[in-house]
C-alpha cells in the first residue's frame, strides 16, 4: 500500500538547479528585478482568498488592494512606461485577485498611461492619481460600437466663447459600456474618447480628461452612471456612462502631434486621417494587450502548478486489487497536463517576444510589432481558457472551489479574450494585413522529408512554416477567385484559411520562441527537458495537419505513421520532469499551500476554508 505523501512533501521551486534554470528561461535575467517585487507583494497576507464575500464586497476588496499596490510604487510614471515591468504586475496580480488586475490595468495602463503619452498640452497635475485619491478609468467602447469604435457617436464640441468643450451622449447606443466607473472604490476620472467637433467639423476621436465623481464618489451633474448586471468574469464595478452637456475647460484635451486645437479654436494635425488620429489616441490599446496576455500566462501556470501538484499528492487505485498509486501515474492523467505544460512554456516565451519587439520598435517597426502583439493576445488568451479548463477537470470536484485558484481565474480569463480588442475581430485584422502584404512565408526545405527524423527540431519548425505556407496560399486563392465589385463577398469567400494562417503563425512563433530558449539554456537538464517540450508542442501541431503535409509532399506515409509514437515517447520522456516544470513557475509555496486542496484531510475543519 502506497501511502500519500503530506503537501509539503514535494520540493520548493529553491530545490533544483533545473528549475531555477527553468525561472531564468520564463522570466528573463531581470528576475529579480521585475518579477519578484510582486511575486513577493502578492504571497502576503493582505491578498490571501477570502472565502464568503458577495461579489460587491470582492469589488470593493479590489480597490482596497490596489492601494496596497500603489503604496509599494517609487513611482507609478516609471511602472506605466516599463511595459515588461507592467505585464509582469498583470502575472502576478492574477492568481490572486482578477478584479485587481482589471482595476489596476485600467488605472496603470488605460488612463495614467493616456494622459502620459499625450502631454502635449502642457504639464498636467497627476498627483491625485498616481497618490491614487482619485482612481483613474478608461471611456472608449459604446454601447452600441463594441467592434466599431471608430464611429462612436460621443461629441465633445468646441466652444469658443469658453475654450473649452460640451461633452455630450446623443443616443443610449453612445453610453459607455462596461468602464468602472460607480462610486465604489471612491472618487473616478476618466479619460473619455470622443468625437473632437469644432466650427461644425468633425476631428475625429480624441480623448478628455473628464471627472466622473466628487469626493464621496457621487457623480458629478451631467453625469449618468448606471450598473450593469453581475457578470461571470471578474467581479468589477461595471457600468454604462452617459454624460448630458458636461462641460470641460480646454486643457481637457489630451494633445500630442496626432491634434492640436488652440484656445482659440485653431485645430492642427500631422496626421491626415481621422482613423490614425483615433488609433493614435488609445494607442495604450497595444500595451494592453501584451497585458491581458500576461494575465492569461500568469492564472495559466498557477492552474497548472496546482493540477499538478494535486495529481502527485493525491491517490487513487492502481491497477491491482487494493493498490494505490498517485494521480499523475495514469497515462490518462499526465498526458493532458504535460500538453499543457508545453503549451503554457511555448506561450510564455512567445509573450516575451512580442515584448521585446514591441518595446524595442522602431517608428517604421511599429505596425509589426503592433500585429505581434494582437496574434500573441488571442493566441495566449485561447489557450488559456483552455488549459486552465483542463486543470480544473483534473483537480475533480476541488477545482470548482474558489478558493484553490482556478474557477474564478478561469472565468476571468473570458474578459481577457474580449478585452483590448475582442480576439476575433483583433485576428480579422491581422489576417487581412497578413493577406496583403506583411508576411512572406517561408521557402520550403530543399532537403527531401524522408531524409529527415521526426525528433529533429529543425524539421518540426519547419513543417510548422509549412502549415503557415498552406493556408496562406489557400486564402490567396479565394481572395483572387472572388467576383470584382463585392468586397466584403470576397472576403467573406477568403478569411477563413486567412484566420487559419494567424493561428498557424502563431503556433510557429510559440515553437520559435521555446525552441530558441531551449538552445540558449546552458543547464544540461533544463535545455533536455526544453527540447523535448518543442518536441512535444509541434508534433501535436504537425499531427494535426498532417493530411496537408502529406499532401503537399513535406511528410512522408511513414512520417505520417509515425506521429503519434513519436508524441508518445515525449510524454513518457516528459513525465518524471512535470514537478520541475511547474517549479520553474516560481510561484510562491505560501501561496501553494494556501489553497485547500493542499490539504485535502483539512476540508470543512478550517473555518477559514470552510465551503458549507
Amino acid at each position: 500500500m502506497v501511502t500519500s505523501p503530506s503537501a509539503s512533501a514535494l520540493p520548493s521551486v529553491q530545490d533544483s538547479p533545473a528549475a531555477a534554470a527553468l525561472t531564468t528561461v520564463l522570466f528573463g535575467e531581470r528576475f529579480e528585478e521585475v518579477h519578484q517585487p510582486w511575486r513577493k507583494l502578492f504571497s502576503t497576507g493582505p491578498f490571501r482568498f477570502r472565502e464568503g464575500l458577495t461579489p460587491q464586497e470582492r469589488a470593493a476588496l479590489s480597490y482596497e488592494r490596489l492601494r496596497l499596490v500603489n503604496d509599494v510604487l517609487d513611482s507609478p510614471e516609471d511602472l506605466v512606461a516599463d511595459v515588461e515591468r507592467l505585464s509582469a504586475l498583470h502575472e502576478w496580480s492574477g492568481p490572486v485577485d482578477p478584479g485587481l488586475t482589471t482595476v489596476a490595468s485600467i488605472h496603470y495602463n488605460l488612463f495614467l498611461g493616456s494622459l502620459l503619452d499625450h502631454r502635449g498640452g502642457g504639464e498636467r497635475d497627476l498627483r491625485a492619481f498616481t497618490e491614487l485619491r482619485r482612481t483613474g478609468t478608461f471611456l472608449c467602447t459604446e454601447a452600441g460600437h463594441g467592434n466599431s469604435a471608430s464611429q462612436l457617436e460621443t461629441t465633445a464640441t468646441f466652444d469658443p466663447a469658453t475654450g473649452g468643450f460640451v461633452l455630450h451622449t446623443p443616443s443610449p447606443s453612445a453610453g459607455k459600456f462596461m468602464p468602472n466607473t460607480s462610486s465604489t472604490g471612491g472618487p473616478k476620472t476618466a479619460v473619455v474618447a470622443a468625437r473632437l467637433i469644432t466650427d461644425g467639423t468633425d476631428r475625429g476621436v480624441f480623448l478628455f480628461l473628464t471627472p466622473l465623481s466628487d469626493d464621496t464618489g457621487g457623480p458629478l451633474p451631467g453625469v449618468e452612471i448606471r450598473r450593469l448586471p453581475q457578470t461571470a468574469t471578474s467581479p468589477v464595478d461595471h457600468c454604462v456612462t452617459s454624460f448630458e452637456n458636461v462641460r470641460l475647460p480646454h486643457e481637457a484635451l489630451l494633445q500630442s502631434g496626432h491634434g492640436r486645437l488652440t484656445p482659440d479654436g485653431v485645430f492642427t494635425s500631422t496626421i491626415g486621417s481621422p482613423r490614425k488620429r483615433f488609433l493614435h489616441s488609445i494607442g495604450r490599446v497595444t500595451a494592453g494587450k501584451l497585458c491581458m496576455s500576461a494575465y492569461s500566462l500568469g492564472v495559466t501556470r498557477h492552474a497548472l502548478a496546482v493540477a499538478v501538484r494535486h495529481a502527485h499528492t493525491r491517490h487513487t487505485s492502481g491497477v491491482t486489487a487494493g493498490g494505490s498509486v498517485p494521480l499523475f501515474a495514469h497515462r490518462s492523467h499526465h498526458t493532458p497536463l504535460l500538453d499543457a505544460l508545453a503549451t503554457t512554456y511555448a506561450a510564455t516565451l512567445l509573450h516575451r517576444t512580442a515584448v521585446r519587439q514591441w518595446t524595442g520598435a522602431t517608428e517604421a517597426e511599429r505596425e509589426d510589432g503592433e500585429r505581434l502583439a494582437a496574434v500573441a493576445k488571442g493566441w495566449i488568451t485561447w489557450r488559456a481558457r483552455a488549459v486552465m479548463t483542463e486543470c480544473r477537470e483534473r483537480c475533480g470536484a476541488q477545482g470548482l472551489f474558489l478558493a484553490n485558484g482556478i474557477a474564478a481565474q478561469l472565468t476571468a480569463n473570458e474578459g481577457t479574450i474580449t478585452a483590448e480588442g475582442d480576439n476575433l475581430v483583433i485576428w480579422v485584422k491581422a489576417a487581412g494585413e497578413m493577406l496583403l502584404g506583411h508576411f512572406t512565408p517561408k521557402r520550403p526545405s530543399a532537403v527531401a522529408p524522408e531524409d529527415r527524423d521526426l525528433t529533429d527540431p529543425a524539421f518540426l519548425q519547419d513543417l510548422l512554416a509549412d502549415i503557415e505556407a498552406v493556408w496562406h496560399q489557400r486564402a490567396r486563392t479565394r481572395l483572387r477567385a472572388g467576383k470584382a465589385g463585392n468586397p466584403l463577398n470576397r472576403w467573406n469567400a477568403a478569411v477563413t484559411p486567412a484566420l487559419e494562417l494567424v493561428d498557424a503563425h502563431a503556433h510557429r512563433r510559440a515553437a520559435e520562441a521555446l525552441l530558441t530558449a531551449a538552445d540558449a539554456t546552458a543547464e544540461p537538464g533544463a535545455r533536455q527537458v526544453l527540447h523535448t517540450l518543442h518536441r512535444l508542442f509541434a508534433l501535436r501541431r504537425v499531427a494535426a495537419h498532417s493530411g496537408d503535409l502529406l499532401a503537399e509532399g513535406r511528410l512522408t506515409a511513414d512520417q505520417v505513421r509515425l506521429l503519434p509514437d513519436a508524441a508518445e515517447d515525449a510524454v513518457v520522456a516528459l513525465a518524471p520532469h512535470a514537478p520541475a516544470l511547474t517549479r520553474g513557475f516560481a510561484i510562491a509555496d505560501e501561496i501553494l499551500l494556501d489553497h485547500p486542496i493542499s490539504h485535502p484531510e483539512a476540508m470543512g475543519r478550517d473555518p477559514e476554508h470552510r465551503m458549507d
